[in-house]
């Protein structure tokens, strides 16, 4: 399993070309190999690429507008092609499908063919999750819903630890269960801090990490990206140094 970075960390400082190509640099300065794009300007796949390659980092995964994905498929596709990713990423179900059972269905028969046309291509549509996935109606939830609702090989799961505990799931027990379907895997902590939940830097909260690793390794993880969506003031590039240093430690 290989440890990457998530630009959407770093989202704020990736809004111009230069700036983007400046924080690319300085992940690779903390010893990040692979990248997932997400959150920043969009300067053409070239350019991406073409930063990206300057400074040694191989992006892997995206996480691309999901009406672009949903619309435009052909042109997602051939940008991924461009930037050497194989994986097209969704950050988050439009709000349009977040309806129950039956906004899930509408998602599912909505993006099949999407779906479908990434396969052809040789690469693979994942989806993210967040927290509301996991609430149930009628005893299903939204998450089980997608997992039964795509075939594997159409879809598979970027599973994120902290949203997964933030529903009252085991990051573990959901990497086991989707054994195979797991290449990527977003890797944050959950702390306490004054009372107040929060995202961390990985192995500074409390998220069983020895369990989770465990687990990713039987899952076939290939990817781990860390990534804190708020960094609460924090220097973000200081948070990604922690992540990497900490996890680098352990594996």
């Amino acid at each position: 399993m290989k440890i990457g970075a998530q630009m959407y960390t770093l989202r704020e400082l990736c809004q111009t070309p230069a700036s983007f190509d400046e924080s690319l640099r300085r992940v690779a300065a903390i010893g990040y190999k692979t990248v997932q794009i997400s959150g920043s300007g969009d300067f053409g796949a070239e350019a991406i690429r073409a930063s990206a390659d300057r400074h040694g980092l191989q992006i892997i995964l995206t996480h691309t507008a999901p009406r672009r994905i949903r619309d435009d498929t052909a042109a997602v596709v051939e940008a991924h092609r461009i930037m050497g990713a194989g994986y097209v990423g969704i950050g988050m179900m439009p709000d349009e499908y977040q309806s129950g059972a039956e906004g899930a269905d509408r998602f599912i028969a909505d993006y099949t063919p999407a779906a479908e046309m990434i396969a052809a291509a040789g690469m693979k549509f994942m989806y993210h999750n967040h927290s509301f996935e996991f609430e149930r109606y009628g005893g299903v939830s939204v998450f089980d819903r997608l997992i039964a609702g795509f075939a594997p090989e159409l879809m598979g799961f970027t599973l994120d630890t902290y949203w997964i505990a933030h529903g009252g799931g085991d990051p573990a027990f959901w990497l086991k269960k989707l054994s195979g379907r797991v290449d990527t895997v977003h890797i944050k902590d959950m702390k306490i801090v004054g009372r107040e939940q929060r995202m961390g830097e990985v192995l500074e909260g409390n998220l069983n990490w020895e369990a989770i690793f465990g687990a990713a390794k039987q899952a076939g993880v290939k990817w781990a990206f860390v990534e804190q969506d708020d960094c609460y003031g924090e220097d973000p590039f200081c948070c990604l140094e922690t992540s990497y240093r900490n996890v680098t430690a352990v594996l």
